[in-house]
Order: structure tokens, then sequence, then C-alpha cells
């Protein structure tokens, strides 16, 4: 069974994420964080299989949860999603260590991207589709 983390701050976006992931047979939402900070602490208590980290939240934002997941906890993939997509948010992602970036708006893509994450590929949509097979950095 995949374990996913999810973390956004609203109530309603956490309850649709995991409506949609668990569709899927062999995964499951272990746990749920609205902050970052309340991310931090429970990836220290149980580290999930991947982490589905919201952009804007009230503390932290994504790339600062981001940034401090990749230094501690490296081996944990993260896939941010946000309402606002753009190529300069995936390319700061990126650097902060985030294996995938997509919209939550488009369901097919969230669960198209943590597939690809689990298979140690990166998610990041460009206007032509999705640029998916580069090896991952592990």
């Amino acid at each position: 069974m995949t374990r996913i983390l999810v973390v956004d701050d609203n109530p309603a976006v956490r309850h649709y994420l995991r409506a949609i992931l668990e569709q899927q047979p062999s995964w499951e939402v272990c746990d749920e964080a609205r902050t970052g900070g309340e991310a931090l602490q429970r990836i220290k208590k149980a580290a999930p299989d991947v982490v589905l980290l919201d952009f804007q939240m009230p503390d932290l934002n994504g790339l600062d949860v981001a940034r401090q997941m990749s230094s501690n906890f490296p081996q944990i993939p993260i896939l941010m999603i946000t309402i606002h997509f753009s190529r300069q948010l995936a390319d700061a992602a990126k650097k902060a260590g985030v294996m995938g970036a997509c919209s939550k708006t488009d369901v097919g893509s969230i669960v198209e991207a943590v597939n690809a994450i689990l298979h140690h590929e990166t998610y990041f949509p460009v206007s032509g589709g999705a640029d998916r097979n580069e090896p991952a950095a592990i």
C-alpha cells in the first residue's frame, strides 16, 4: 500500500484529494496536514511514501516546506499542487527538490503525477503534455 500525506490548508480540498487518491486500489491517504509546519511534524513522526503539498499555506509556503523536506527526507518524493500553476512555479519547485507539480483542478494529472513520481520520474506539465521521463535524482 502506498501511503500518501496530503498537505493543504483547505479541508474541502483535502477531502477532494483524498477521494481522488483513494480511488486507486493500492493508494491510501495515511494522514493530512493543514500547514507546512504541521506537515514537517507529521513526516518526522511517520514518514509517508509520497507527499502532496499545496503551494500557498498560511505559515510556510510549499517551496519552503519542500526545501526542508528535500534536505531532511530526500527519499520522500513531493508533488506540489496549486491553483496558480505556472512555468515559473514549476522551475522554482524543481530547484526546491519537488519531483512534480500540477493543478489541483486537473484530477487526471494528479493521479498521473503521483504515478510518475512513484516510478522515480518527474512530472511537470507543459503546453503540449507532461515532461515525464526525466530520471529522478535520488
